[in-house]
């Protein structure tokens, strides 16, 4: 067993590959019930991240999750800009849902999600976002950005350990409450972040998706969207989600005792608030 399939293990999700756009695109799919899609950021291993989610929500809702073009086990494009994004995510809507879903989107693909929803609306339900830079002026922090350089430099397991660090308020805690996943998580990702397209990948991601989506555009969504925010994440303080809550009159739901990643750090907490929020009746 690979740590990917460690990671994914005893899951109720099958595996398949579809074509997107003409991108082959590997898509997590299972449960029962209207059709939610977890959509990943800036992270090598792509939608295996959402594994300690997935139980929380599988029970009342069909779940999609794929992995971004060029990250996990999708098919590179040559540039994942908003035209190829909004192509991507269209076609594999169609083939995914026979409704319109909940979109949550989290950090780097936040803001891509958000320009979608600007002019695809139509065919979402609702859209829930976290730990996104796009929703306003952001800078990177100067440790994160450190921090980042190496990883992507050295992708050992000490550099990995460095970002784990600055993403998760408690990354021990987090650690030690499952080892095995862990463990796993850390090996599949590392793996991803030493192929040369998922570096070229995870580059551009991070200077097209830090970029602020003009208001113009957030203003223009006309679907109902909701703010999640872990209160210690310092890859993208809070800071930044209160004010996009207040000058677009979005609602914020607060995960306590997280950082930047809280449907890993706290997934009971974090499905709450999107079960509380996201999923209620539109």
């Amino acid at each position: 067993m690979n740590a990917r399939e460690r990671m994914l293990q005893d899951l109720p999700l099958s595996e398949r590959v579809v074509s997107a756009a003409r991108v082959a695109t590997t898509v997590l799919e299972g449960g029962e019930g209207p059709p939610l899609v977890l959509l990943h950021g800036g992270i090598e291993c792509g939608g295996t991240v959402w594994a300690p989610l997935i139980p929380r929500l599988a029970g009342a809702h069909r779940l999609i999750v794929p992995d971004l073009p060029g990250l996990g086990e999708s098919e590179p494009v040559a540039r994942l800009d908003p035209p190829t994004f909004r192509a991507w995510l269209r076609d594999l809507l169609r083939q995914t849902c026979d409704e319109p879903p909940v979109l949550i989107a989290h950090s780097l693909g936040g803001g891509p999600a958000a320009r979608f929803a600007a002019r695809d609306g139509e065919l979402l339900r609702r859209l829930v976002i976290y730990g996104s830079p796009g929703m306003g002026p952001y800078r990177i922090p100067l440790g994160l950005k450190v921090i980042a350089i190496r990883f992507s430099l050295r992708p050992t397991e000490r550099n990995d350990e460095r970002m784990g660090r600055y993403a998760l308020h408690d990354f021990d805690g987090v650690r030690d409450r499952d080892p095995g996943w862990f463990a796993a998580f850390t090996s599949y990702n590392l793996e991803r972040a030493r192929v040369p397209h998922v570096r070229r990948t995870m580059r551009g991601l991070i200077g097209s998706a830090t970029k602020q989506v003009p208001d113009a555009d957030l203003r223009r969504i006309g679907i109902p969207v909701e703010l999640a925010w872990g209160r210690h994440d310092r890859f993208v303080p809070l800071s930044h989600a209160t004010a996009a809550s207040s000058r677009l009159g979005w609602p914020l739901e607060v995960i306590e005792d997280s950082g930047h990643a809280p449907h890993i750090e706290r997934p009971d907490a974090f499905a709450a608030a999107a079960l509380g929020t996201a999923l209620r009746p539109a």
